[in-house]
């Protein structure tokens, strides 16, 4: 039982870590880039989170999904 929730965990790591990485700051990044651009006036600092969500966006996706894996590899190991 421990096994089957510990391979869970790290599915659900992979997919975390994909969610976070791709969607939420790599192509969230670009989107509010994009939309300050096409606004009427320009906001600085939504720019420079934009572009800071991009830089950082595999290092926010390596990291969420380590809290599930490491965990999850832990209780498959445990045996």
């Amino acid at each position: 039982m421990k096994a089957l929730i510990g391979v869970l965990m790290i599915l659900g790591g992979i997919a975390l870590g994909a969610y976070v990485g791709v969607w939420l700051c790599f192509i969230g990044g670009i989107v509010d880039v994009i939309e300050q651009i096409r606004a009427e006036e320009l906001e600085a600092m939504a720019i420079a989170i934009g572009i800071a969500k991009v830089i950082f966006a595999g290092a926010a996706g390596w990291l969420s999904a380590f809290i599930l894996i490491i965990p999850g590899a832990a209780l498959v190991n445990s045996d």
